[in-house]
Formats: C-alpha cells, sequence, structure tokens
C-alpha cells in the first residue's frame, strides 16, 4: 500500500507535465523586449515653420518645409533657402554654458514631427516589417526617439524627452525593458543617454544595446563638409557654388558637425581628412586645430575643441554597462577626406579627389571597430558581427542583421550584482 500510494503521488506530478499521454501546459514564449530606435543623421522628420523671416531676404517671407532624408514632400523654398534659414546663430559668451549659445535665425522654428511613432523615421520600413513578423506592433512596442541632427545630445531636451519615452514604453508594455536600436549616428545620441543616467535606471529600464554602425568616435568625412557641404535629402554633393556655399556654412555653425567628425584621440593620424592643393599640406584628425587656423575658422575651432569627442564611450567609465549586439559593415571603399583646391568656404566637390580607405561605405574601419573596447566591460554581453560587403545604408534593411537582433530581442539580460 505504501508502494501504492507512493507511485500515485509520482504519476500525479507527472500528469500535468505532459507526461503518459496527461495534460500539458502549453510552451511559454520567450518575453520579447520593447524596442526603441535612435535613427541616422537626419533620417528623423522635421517640420520647420517660417513667420515674417528677414535673415534670408530673397526666401519666402513665410511658410513651411520639411528636412530629412528622402523628403519626398515640396516646398516654395529651395535648398539653399532651406540650409540658409537652419544655419544656427553662435554667441560667445563664455558665461553661458556652450548648450545655450546656440539660437535658430529669428522667425524659425523647427519641431520633431510625430515624435516616438514609426512614422517619424520612415526608411527603417524593413525592420519595422521583421519585427511585426515577429509578433511586434508599431507605436506600442516598437517605438522612435527621434532628434534634431543637427544639435548635440544636450541640446533641445533630447534626454528627458527619451528618457520619458523609454519609461512609457516599459510602463506600456507590461514593466518590460526596453531595447535600444541605433544605426550610425543614432547611437551617439543612444550612448549620451545610457551613460548619462544612473545605473539603476539602466538596470531597471534597459534590456539591452544594439548599435549598427555606430559613429562613436566620428568619422573622417566631416571635415570635408565644412567646405562643400552636403544636401541632406540624397546626401548628394552641391553641385552649384551657391548651393556648396549655403551647406557648408549650414554645417559649421551646428554642434553635431564637430561631434560626428573623427576624433584624434581615436584616429591619431592614421587618416588624411583634408588635403589643401594650393600649399600641399595634408590634415590628419590630429591636426585639426592647425586646419581650422589655416582655414581661419575662429568660430569653428572653438566649436570643435568643446564637441569632438564629445560623447565619451572608449574609457571605463563610459562603458554602457548593458548587454550590448554591434553590427558593422566591411570590405567597402569609403570616404574618408577629400583634396580641395585651397581652404575656401563653398567648393565644388571633386569626386576624383575623394580619399578612401576600408569601411561600410560611409564610415570607416576605424570608426565601425571602436567599440571593441567594450569588450572589457566587467560583467555584460558584448558582440559585435561583421557583415561584409553591406553597405552603411542597408545594414538595418539587412535579413541576417534582422534575424539576429530578432533573436537578441528575445534573450534573457544579463544580470550583474
Amino acid at each position: 500500500m505504501v508502494g501504492g500510494r507512493y507511485m500515485h503521488g509520482v504519476l500525479a506530478a507527472l500528469l500535468p507535465l505532459g507526461l503518459f499521454g496527461g495534460p500539458a501546459r502549453p510552451p511559454q514564449p520567450p518575453v520579447k523586449a520593447p524596442v526603441v530606435l535612435f535613427p541616422a543623421f537626419h533620417f528623423t522628420k522635421l517640420l520647420v515653420t517660417v513667420r515674417d523671416q528677414t535673415t534670408a531676404r530673397d526666401c519666402p517671407r513665410s511658410g513651411t518645409f520639411q528636412d530629412w532624408f528622402q523628403n519626398d514632400q515640396p516646398s516654395r523654398f529651395s535648398q539653399v533657402c532651406q540650409d540658409r534659414l537652419l544655419t544656427l546663430r553662435y554667441r560667445h559668451d563664455p558665461s553661458v554654458p556652450m548648450s545655450a549659445r546656440f539660437s535658430e535665425q529669428p522667425g524659425v522654428t523647427v519641431e520633431l514631427m510625430d515624435y516616438g511613432s514609426t512614422a517619424s523615421a520612415p526608411y527603417y520600413q524593413a525592420m519595422y516589417q521583421r519585427l511585426e513578423r515577429a509578433g511586434y506592433r508599431r507605436d506600442k512596442d516598437i517605438r522612435v526617439a527621434g532628434y534634431d541632427a543637427r544639435l548635440t545630445p544636450d541640446m533641445g531636451g533630447f534626454l528627458e524627452r527619451t528618457r520619458d519615452l523609454i519609461e512609457d514604453t516599459y510602463r506600456d508594455n507590461g514593466n518590460r525593458p526596453v531595447h535600444l536600436v541605433g544605426h550610425s549616428n543614432g547611437p551617439l545620441y543612444a550612448q549620451y543617454l545610457i551613460t548619462h543616467s544612473s545605473q539603476a535606471w539602466r538596470d531597471r529600464y534597459i534590456h539591452g544595446f544594439t548599435p549598427i554602425a555606430g559613429n562613436m568616435p566620428g568619422q573622417g568625412a566631416m571635415y570635408s563638409l565644412l567646405f562643400t557641404g552636403q544636401n541632406v535629402r540624397d546626401f548628394g554633393y552641391p553641385t552649384t557654388r551657391e548651393n556648396a556655399l549655403s551647406s557648408a556654412l549650414m554645417y559649421r555653425s551646428v554642434p553635431s558637425t564637430y561631434m560626428s567628425a573623427a576624433d584624434p584621440a581615436i584616429f591619431g593620424d592614421r587618416e588624411v581628412v583634408i588635403h589643401d592643393s594650393s600649399t600641399g599640406r595634408s590634415y590628419t584628425p590630429r591636426d585639426y586645430p592647425r586646419l581650422f587656423a589655416d582655414a581661419r575658422l575662429r568660430t569653428a575651432l572653438r566649436l570643435a575643441d568643446h564637441y569632438i569627442g564629445f560623447v565619451k564611450f572608449a574609457d571605463r567609465r563610459s562603458f554602457p554597462n548593458v548587454d550590448v549586439y554591434g553590427e558593422r559593415g566591411s570590405g567597402l571603399p569609403t570616404d574618408v577626406g577629400a583634396r580641395l583646391d585651397d581652404l575656401t568656404v563653398g567648393q565644388i566637390a571633386d569626386p576624383d579627389g575623394f580619399i578612401y580607405r576600408d569601411g561600410d561605405g560611409n564610415q570607416e574601419d576605424i570608426t565601425n571597430t571602436a567599440i571593441r573596447v567594450w569588450r572589457a566591460m566587467r560583467c555584460h554581453h558584448f558582440s559585435l558581427t561583421d557583415n561584409p560587403g553591406v553597405e552603411h545604408g542597408q545594414l538595418p534593411n539587412d535579413p541576417a542583421l534582422l534575424d539576429r537582433l530578432v533573436t537578441n530581442l528575445h534573450r534573457p539580460r544579463t544580470h550583474c550584482s
């Protein structure tokens, strides 16, 4: 009788597990982390409203236009007018924090369109669709932390706005920690947020971080934009001197240009970013003070001294200390600098004058491998997956990369004491 009661108890315990043909508990799907995406440089839709402007008298006095990569919305404002109205004003006043020294042109306001929604960053349709196939819903557990790409992450209320978005996403999805995904310049903003939030906040709200070709130490090609400009709509170079002048002056005025330029602390003199054909002199990232002095760019030098290397990532105190699943491209010729006639503003870029090295077609190998220093994180996971031959803009659309992303979103995060 003792044995019979024992076997009855064993069977009772095994039946719920589905053994011996009894009822089984259905398998529970892995919990997936909600996603907040940080888009690339100028991949966030901006709405620019102009009221009674007098800055550019040959441009419309009032009206609106949009600013974003692949913008398909017609406007009365020419590209030159848009550049001139988006050029920031800078007031040199050492008694005022650097972030407070910039302002819009009089009569110009700029706002983020559809903030938080996937509609704010339409370039990433392939990513949204892949996540939807994995059970995600747009604007529910896929949200977008857009930003004004002219500004650095200490400006425009970025920190407060983005923390609120992440905390709301966490709460709206059953208190599930949020996975941050960034592309190109987006990881700079995500990294700034992470390292300007407490570890307790990260431990509560962050599942992990996927930087896709993150521009952490900057890139060499940004230096040449100070002389040639580049149009946001298609990232093509201006073909007229008027447009080259308006675009280059716009880039000179905005702090993100310098934040995104190759940091000599990482690059040293490993690449030439400007060659001045009139003097035969070449400049590496380490030579940027001499470059700006030779070009008589006094204000640019002040901004560069403050903003080059602005987002810290390479020292141990600036490690993200969350799980990181990095992605990069390689094996493609990548423009890192330009041979210019001289150091005057408003030059038309000569494709035959570009200086190349290996990379993903937009960012060089030095940039794309810099986060390997995070392998030294004490506890958290780190990986950096290479995608040979996949171009920078195609990385967030690449099927294999997106499959890895979905897998990583279902992984349990590391718990560190």
